[in-house]
C-alpha cells in the first residue's frame, strides 16, 4: 500500500504560510506596546491611591479611591516646561507625598506653608506671615488641647526614631520669634482633620523631592475600616474582599464617585487679618 502523504489545502499557499508568522509577531508586538503604554501611564502619568485614615476628613474620607496626577509637580525639562503645565505646590493644594520618616508610606495632606513662609498656630487658628487664615475645610472632632492646638511648642513625647529627629530639627533650627520658617525646597503640610492628623507639626517639613503629585478625582468611594484598607495580613485582605462581595452596592458612596478634587485657592484665603476669636491669647 502506498504511503499517504499530507497535502496542503489549495487555499494555504506558500505565500500565505509566510504571512502567518508575521501576523502573530504583529499581534504580540501590538499587545506589548499596549502593555508598555499602560505601565507608562500608571507609573508616569497617574497613580491610584486609597485613603486609609481620617486625617483629611471631611474633604477626603476613609475609603476614597483617588487618581493622582503625577505630572503636576514634575520637574520641567528645557522643552517640556513649555508644553506641560508643571508647577510648584501652592497654598491650599492637596498633595500626595512619601512620608519623610518612612518613604515606604504615602501620605496625603494640604499645603499650608511654602518656602519662606512664617507659620504659627494659636488656639487652632493658623497664622501665615502675620495673617490669620480662613480655612473652611478644617474639621475638629475632639476638645481643645493646648499641646496639640498651639504650634510651635514642645516636642511630642510620642515621637520616635526619624519622626522625633525631624521634629526636633524643625523646632531647634527653624523657629524665629515663635514662628516656624519653612526652608527652601520644603513645604509645611497639615491634615484637614486637625485633631487627628500626623502632619508637619509632628515630623517636620515635606521635601520637594518627596512630592508625588496632586489628586485629580475620586473614582470610587467605599465605606470601609482603616484596618481593612491598611492591613497587610491575609486575614484582613480576605475580610475586605468578603465585605466587598457582600456590600459593594450598599457601601459604595455613589455621590462621591467621579468627584473632582480641588485645592483651596490662595485667592480665597483672607488677605486681611480676621477678627480674633474669644479665648485667643492675642486679645
Amino acid at each position: 500500500m502506498a504511503e499517504r502523504t499530507a497535502t496542503i489545502p489549495p487555499d494555504k499557499t506558500a505565500e500565505e504560510k509566510k504571512k502567518r508568522p508575521a501576523g502573530v509577531r504583529n499581534s504580540v508586538a501590538e499587545w506589548a506596546v499596549t502593555i508598555l503604554l499602560l505601565l507608562f501611564g500608571t507609573t508616569t502619568l497617574v497613580q491610584a491611591f486609597v485613603i486609609p485614615t481620617g486625617s483629611m476628613e471631611d474633604t477626603l474620607l476613609i475609603g476614597d479611591h483617588l487618581l493622582v496626577d503625577k505630572l503636576a509637580y514634575a520637574p520641567s525639562g528645557p522643552i517640556s516646561k513649555y508644553v506641560l503645565p508643571y508647577e510648584n505646590p501652592k497654598h491650599g493644594d492637596i498633595i500626595v507625598f512619601r512620608y519623610p520618616a518612612d518613604i515606604t508610606q504615602t501620605f496625603v495632606k494640604r499645603v499650608i506653608g511654602v518656602p519662606g513662609d512664617h507659620l504659627k498656630m494659636v488656639n487652632r487658628i493658623v497664622y501665615r506671615n502675620g495673617v490669620q487664615l480662613n480655612e473652611p475645610y478644617t474639621y475638629h472632632n475632639f476638645p481643645y488641647d493646648a499641646a496639640r492646638d498651639n504650634f510651635p511648642g514642645e516636642p511630642s513625647p510620642f515621637a520616635e526614631g526619624l519622626q522625633a529627629q525631624f521634629q526636633r530639627d524643625m523646632l531647634e533650627h527653624h523657629v524665629v520669634n515663635g514662628e516656624i520658617v519653612v526652608p527652601p525646597d520644603s513645604y509645611f503640610a497639615m491634615g484637614d482633620n486637625r485633631d487627628n492628623s500626623l502632619d508637619s507639626r509632628y515630623w517636620g517639613f515635606v521635601p520637594r523631592d518627596n512630592i508625588i503629585g496632586k489628586p485629580l478625582l475620586i473614582y470610587w468611594s467605599y465605606r470601609a475600616s482603616t484596618e481593612d484598607l491598611a492591613g497587610t495580613s491575609v486575614d484582613s485582605l480576605f475580610s475586605h474582599m468578603t465585605d466587598l462581595a457582600t456590600h459593594f452596592f450598599t457601601r459604595t458612596r455613589w455621590s462621591r464617585t467621579l468627584r473632582l478634587i480641588r485645592g483651596f485657592p490662595d485667592s480665597k484665603l483672607s488677605d486681611k487679618p480676621l477678627p480674633l476669636k474669644r479665648g485667643d491669647p492675642n486679645l
